[in-house]
């Protein structure tokens, strides 16, 4: 399996992601900065879900079943196999911030969401720690 999932690209993200944020937590006030951050929030929240579904796919007797499963089962199957930290709440709060940032920009939606990447990316490290011991 492990020539099949290639996890350099969570790796990568995880990486700016973290870059991103601890920059932005030098200067708050810097929109560029935070608007960047973003950017690496909705991109590191892509590759995570991808990495997830691929790695499900990867392991199961019936890899097509995950192309018609929603995005909730999904999650929940990932937990079940001890990949995620949190549960489905709490991904769909993740889904609900890329969501946001994808279809408007405004001010307050900005502040909130980068409130969330904290806990998103203590999620998205822990998953690619998780698929990197199983594929070891």
């Amino acid at each position: 399996m492990s020539d099949t999932l290639d996890l350099t690209p969570l790796a990568n993200a995880t990486l700016r992601l973290s870059e991103g944020l601890e920059r932005y937590q030098r200067d708050t006030t810097d929109t560029q900065i935070r608007d960047g951050l973003i950017q690496r929030f909705e991109f590191t929240y892509e590759i995570s879900h991808k990495m997830l579904k691929r790695y499900l796919e990867a392991t199961s007797p019936t890899p097509e079943q995950f192309d018609t499963m929603p995005f909730q089962d999904q999650i929940r199957t990932g937990n079940e196999q001890g990949l995620l930290l949190g549960d489905w709440v709490k991904w769909r709060s993740y889904r609900d911030m890329r969501s946001k940032t994808s279809h408007t920009y405004d001010e307050d939606i900005a502040l909130e969401v980068v409130q969330g990447i904290p806990a998103f990316l203590d999620e998205a490290a822990y998953l690619l720690n998780r698929l990197q011991e199983r594929m070891a």
